[in-house]
């Protein structure tokens, strides 16, 4: 008789994350970067006789390498240009601050520059990697006692940001040579978004069709980011671009028809994918689209369809079309609801409470002669900075990698340096750390043991004795720094990052739905006028499409759902301490996302028949009312969506 299987061993969520690790191939050009940038810096300022310097400029392109992520290069400067700027204006402020005041008052202005860079988090990524090179750049200029200026130390450090931006912007992608260079981050982009659609004709009626969705929804986001970077002029001024952005605006139509079918959860045939996939290899290889297969038009949703197919292949052909992106700019108000709401209040009073204990700790045991012969204590508050950043996992999650990395890395360097000839020897270390930064911000103690390995090295080529032992003491020290701060009460309610995104991604479905919801009303309207008798030589009333209206607000409720589940998946990933605090919000999440994939199905469906049928008016009720509920239940009472949401019109 056969025994019975055991279960698997479930792991907490909290240790399941420490263990998971991103996946994807070797980001080569990024490599070659990596290993150009930071290593290279440093063998001209030893040969040149200005080492402190080039130590400088190496933890700036080393800073601006993790932010080097894939993408366009026109966002790739604002992507790594600026928190350059913001580590370069900590650097001087730092170092002006250590020469000139005490210890307490250099720890209360740091505690303030911690609620500040916190405060700013909350905006976006972009406005997080700038506060965490504010802090980290503003400890290193406090604590890193150099002979150059405040001002020479902050040129420096541009300098080797804008070295590793310079080759951002000049160096090809290998393979993707395909027409202009220059635009492969966005050519890329836009093929995934078609790739994306055929993937989830493929999942149709199947359970991975959830899963493709929201791969979707990521293809859709990183293709608006890639096309919509700063540029110099409002639109687009080369012929390149400008046919991309319409390649991406045929992709809009296609997306919702897409979403409307996976909604419907009725099987479609096997060849309505093929004309996506067709669409994506012409963008890979900046040719025609050549023939799409046979229409198949037996429902709204495979109507639509068809027509967004054979609207694609005209603007691929033709190479222009609309072009518009269907981005709303952030507005002045909507930044100060991101840094003054919950979410930006709970994370910079975390951040500060963090920043000014290890910067007040650090000073402390540097002037009781616990460092010994070191004299830099900026690796306990730079570390507390990398620690309490959420964007980079679940509070246990960082703690236990940031450990593991630093031991790793300190013990890799340890044994480097006893047999590296100095200082050619370490400066080759440097650029090959920074080839493997790339790669190993896959996984966070890989790169925490990296950058330590590529840190310490830095620091020995400036000037300092071997230090692994102590920066091993100051990282475990920084740790439970954050893991007492990271559970300490804070006013208001717990969990306002999340709550704060779940209460966006609310405000945006119902305007959604609101805009499909008038769309209905006024296409009755105008049928009712239709059908009205007229005058002679009466004109028809005008009619408006507010189509891009409409893909505008859908872009934006998918993206903020998306940052909402994001948010969401690392709080329960949290210990149970935390997250407790917001238990119930990915059922929220769930039924945000049904709501606005059953309005796009309503969308579709008022496009082919110009009307709701009272099947989708009772459908969305059901949703609102399931949507109340488990709101309710979870305990989010911020500001909900339109209170004139009224489904009964759709009927």
């Amino acid at each position: 008789m056969s025994r019975p299987a055991r279960p698997a061993l479930a792991l907490p969520p909290w240790l399941a994350h420490t263990l998971r690790a991103q996946r994807g191939p070797v980001p080569w050009s990024a490599v070659v970067r990596g290993a150009l940038a930071a290593g290279p810096l440093l063998l001209v300022a030893v040969l040149a006789g200005r080492a402190s310097l080039g130590v400088v400029a190496a933890v700036a392109a080393m800073l601006a390498g993790i932010n080097d992520r894939p993408g366009s290069r026109r966002v790739s400067v604002h992507r790594l240009g600026v928190p350059a700027l913001a580590g370069a204006a900590g650097l001087f402020a730092g170092t002006m601050a250590g020469d000139r005041l005490g210890p307490v008052q250099l720890t209360l202005l740091l505690t303030g520059l911690g609620l500040f860079a916190g405060g700013i988090s909350a905006v976006g990524p972009v406005a997080s990697a700038a506060g965490t090179q504010l802090l980290v750049a503003s400890a290193i200029g406090a604590g890193m006692p150099l002979p150059e200026s405040g001002w020479l130390r902050a040129l420096a450090y541009l300098g080797g940001a804008a070295w590793l931006l310079g080759l951002r912007l000049a160096l090809p992608t290998p393979g993707s040579l395909v027409g202009d260079f220059r635009f492969d981050g966005e050519r890329d982009a836009v093929a995934d978004v078609y790739d994306a659609v055929a993937d989830l004709l493929d999942a149709v009626g199947t359970r991975h069709a959830t899963a493709r969705r929201v791969a979707l929804t990521a293809a859709l986001d990183h293709a608006q980011d890639a096309l919509t970077g700063p540029r110099l002029r409002r639109y687009a001024s080369s012929s390149t671009e400008r046919r991309l952005h319409a390649q991406y605006a045929a992709a809009l139509p296609l997306a919702e028809a897409t979403t409307a079918l996976a909604w419907a959860g009725e099987a479609v045939p096997a060849r309505a994918s093929e004309g996506p996939r067709r669409l994506a290899a012409a963008v890979r290889g900046n040719t025609h689209t050549g023939p799409l297969p046979a229409p198949s038009r037996s429902a709204p949703a495979l109507r639509a369809l068809d027509d967004a197919l054979l609207h694609a292949a005209e603007a691929f052909d033709r190479g222009r079309g609309n072009r518009d992106l269907h981005t709303r700019r952030r507005t002045a108000a909507d930044l100060a609801r991101s840094v003054f709401g919950a979410g930006g209040r709970e994370y910079g009073l975390r951040v500060a409470l963090c920043f000014g204990a290890s910067a007040a700790i650090a000073q402390a045991l540097h002037h009781a002669q616990w460092y010994g012969q070191h004299e830099h204590w900026y690796w306990l508050p730079a570390t507390a900075v990398f620690l309490v950043k959420p964007d980079l996992g679940p509070l246990a999650s960082r703690v236990l990698c940031r450990a593991a990395g630093t031991v790793l890395g300190a013990l890799l360097f340890a044994g480097f340096a006893a047999v590296l000839p100095r200082p050619e020897g370490l400066i080759a270390l440097v650029a090959l750390s920074g080839a493997l930064i790339p790669v190993a911000t896959r996984h966070f103690a890989a790169q925490t043991a990296v950058v330590t390995v590529l840190v310490l090295a830095l620091v020995m080529v400036g000037g300092e004795p071997q230090a692994s032992v102590s920066r091993i003491g100051e990282t475990l020290l920084a740790c439970a720094i954050v893991l007492v701060v990271g559970h300490l009460p804070m006013p208001g309610q717990r969990g306002g990052g999340v709550r704060s995104r779940l209460v966006t991604a609310d405000r945006a479905a119902h305007a959604y739905l609101a805009h499909v919801l008038r769309e209905s009303e006024a296409t009755s309207a105008r049928r009712r006028e239709a059908d009205a008798p007229r005058m002679p030589y009466e004109p028809n009333p005008p009619r408006t499409d507010s189509r891009a209206v409409r893909w505008t607000l859908r872009r934006e409720a998918y993206r903020a759902l998306a940052e909402a589940r994001t948010a969401n998946a690392l709080a329960a990933a949290e210990l149970p301490a935390l997250a407790r605090h917001t238990e119930g919000a990915d059922e929220v999440v769930a039924t945000l996302e049904q709501l606005v994939d059953a309005t796009t199905a309503c969308a579709v469906h008022l496009d082919d028949s110009g009307r709701l049928t009272p099947w989708h008016a009772d459908r969305l009720t059901e949703l609102l009312e399931e949507l109340a509920e488990k709101r309710d239940r979870a305990g989010l009472h911020g500001p909900r969506g339109p209170a004139s949401t009224d489904v009964t019109l759709a009927g």
